[in-house]
């Protein structure tokens, strides 16, 4: 039985949901620290304009506080822009209307910490895409080091080219903006524009085992 052991990204990408549509049990790392410029509060779309990156504002991103004590920063109505962006890139995509309110009721839940909003998230996007597996909260890791686990933490990063993920050869899809496919934006954009056939779309994206 195989087992990723991966943290909670806002709103993942599509490699992401890849690699835990390829494994049987999914383990969220709910220990470590938060780090600044990685997926952990950052998500990215497609506008009219290009890819655009949207960051959930947080208190202490400096500190490396533990992920589970991250405050998000309401000074600022960040939900406002993120979904005034969302609607403006996907509102006429075939499957907005399908999808939208549910995620808008959680952007606009107002949950204290990152590790909530992003749990929240996660369960919703399993539910769309349809991917009934197991999902434990890890908070300790050390018993955990066996043939079968694959360690996933820090490896789908901002700043790591997408050709470093060996087994992710992101599968093509019909997009809203541009002639050119733009790859592994967040799980929206698959959502919005593919619907049902998501799933299919994650299926074929993966090429090799996870641990390669």
């Amino acid at each position: 039985m195989s087992k990723i052991l991966i943290e909670l990204h806002y709103l993942p990408s599509i490699a992401y949901f890849s690699a835990i549509y390829s494994v049987d049990e999914i383990h969220i790392a709910s220990k470590g620290r938060f780090e600044k410029r990685t997926y952990l509060n950052r998500s990215t779309i497609l506008t009219a304009n290009g890819p655009l990156d949207m960051s959930v504002p947080v208190f202490g991103a400096n500190k490396r506080i533990p992920i589970q004590e991250v405050k998000i920063d309401y000074h600022e109505k960040w939900m406002n822009n993120h979904w005034r962006a969302i609607q403006s890139a996907y509102g006429k995509s075939p499957f907005f209307d399908f999808y939208s309110e549910e995620f808008k009721a959680i952007l606009y839940s107002e949950a204290s910490h990152l590790f909530d909003l992003n749990k929240s998230l996660l369960t919703m996007c399993l539910k769309f895409l349809q991917i009934d597996k197991p999902v434990f909260w890890a908070e300790s890791y050390e018993n955990m080091g066996k043939p079968d686990l694959i360690d996933m933490r820090g490896v789908i990063h901002p700043r790591k080219p997408i050709s470093e993920l060996q087994w992710f050869a992101p599968k093509s899809y019909q997009q809203i903006f541009g002639s050119n496919f733009v790859s592994n934006l967040n799980i929206l954009d698959l959502l919005f524009c593919t619907g049902p056939e998501a799933l299919e779309v994650l299926k074929r994206s993966v090429v090799s085992s996870l641990n390669k």
